[in-house]
């Protein structure tokens, strides 16, 4: 089987080569899938994509030409799928349901506990040649917090693991709460979450015209003014607008994230200045520094996750083709 994998970073190369023990064919592209590349599919059985491909009704026709059926992601989410137009296509979507819970949570940890003592302003400060003690670096300690995750599901449960064995008090708000996060955390509404937080800790799925914009004014003025909120899920959830007035208004202490919205027109370009960012609105959070955070969408940037997403990927391949489905299948 020859297999076109999209978004293939050259520090991934080898751990695809190393993990292919099935003997694809492979066809490593190092870009995101967009409608300039999707030609690189031809010639080959099927594809492989990541989070931020364009996977829409263009390409989807695109590969079905090529004669290919089976488009699968090794992602946990897959929301960047026309669905309606794979189903009528007769395109199968398989997915890497979960990956090493411990990539996103802990980078949630180290966003949380970096806005917690002012570690990224109080570094930038130093190697400006400012060595002189802010009265703003002044913090609390982990053992005081009290912690919110809100979606508890294994990298909640993890994080909430992490901020446990430091000492503070964690609390989660999950509709489905698992015996698993019970370990770690102490279950409470939302509500309640909200109100008592000092670190409140994304963890949602995104589910496309449900839950876009689940933080927003309402959610943030329910936080304490002291309070950092944490977004490793999805940029989606958060009301980009509504985040930045909070900060800027001292509604909220301020707002750590791997996320943002329009991820595909800014994750993985270089921009000369944050001037060309093409969202104004990310544009205009960004400008809040050192009170917002955001990183390059890297919480499954670890060798355990990429591993993970490599080898159930491939697994999902394999059993394709022995047994005509998969039980990751996207339905």
């Amino acid at each position: 089987m020859k297999i076109v994998c999209y978004g293939v970073r050259p520090i991934e190369k080898p751990y695809f080569e190393k993990l292919n023990k099935y003997n694809y064919d492979l066809k490593l592209v190092e870009e995101f899938l967009t409608h300039d590349n999707a030609d690189e599919a031809e010639g080959c059985d099927a594809v492989l994509t990541r989070g931020n491909c364009v996977c829409d009704r263009k390409n989807l026709e695109q590969f079905k030409s090529y004669g290919i059926n089976w488009v699968f992601t090794r992602s946990v989410g897959y929301n960047h799928y026309d669905l309606a137009a794979a189903k009528d296509l007769g395109i199968t979507i398989a997915r890497v349901p979960n990956y090493s819970p411990y990539a996103v949570a802990n980078l949630a940890f180290d966003l949380g506990a970096s806005m917690v003592r002012h570690t990224v302003e109080a570094i930038q400060s130093v190697h400006s040649g400012d060595f002189t003690m802010h009265p703003r670096f002044f913090s609390n300690e982990y053992q005081k917090l009290t912690v919110g995750i809100y979606g508890a599901g294994k990298i909640g449960a993890i994080e909430g693991k992490l901020w446990k064995a430091m000492g503070a008090k964690v609390l989660a708000y999950d509709p489905y709460p698992s015996d698993f996060a019970k370990q770690y955390v102490e279950f409470v509404s939302s509500d309640e979450l909200l109100k008592k937080s000092d670190v409140v800790s994304i963890h949602v799925p995104y589910f496309p015209c449900k839950n876009e914009n689940l933080v927003n004014a309402d959610f943030l003025k329910k936080m304490k003014k002291t309070a950092f909120l944490v977004n490793t899920a999805r940029g989606e959830l958060g009301d980009t607008k509504a985040i930045k007035a909070a900060v800027e208004s001292e509604e909220i202490a301020g707002y750590a994230a791997d996320v943002v919205i329009d991820e595909t027109e800014i994750m993985a370009h270089k921009f000369a200045s944050l001037d060309e960012i093409p969202n104004e609105d990310v544009k205009e959070l960004m400008k809040l520094y050192p009170r917002v955070l955001l990183t390059p969408h890297m919480g499954s940037f670890t060798e355990p996750a990429l591993e993970d997403m490599i080898s159930i990927s491939f697994d999902n391949f394999h059993e394709m083709s022995e047994n005509g489905t998969c039980k990751n299948l996207v339905k």
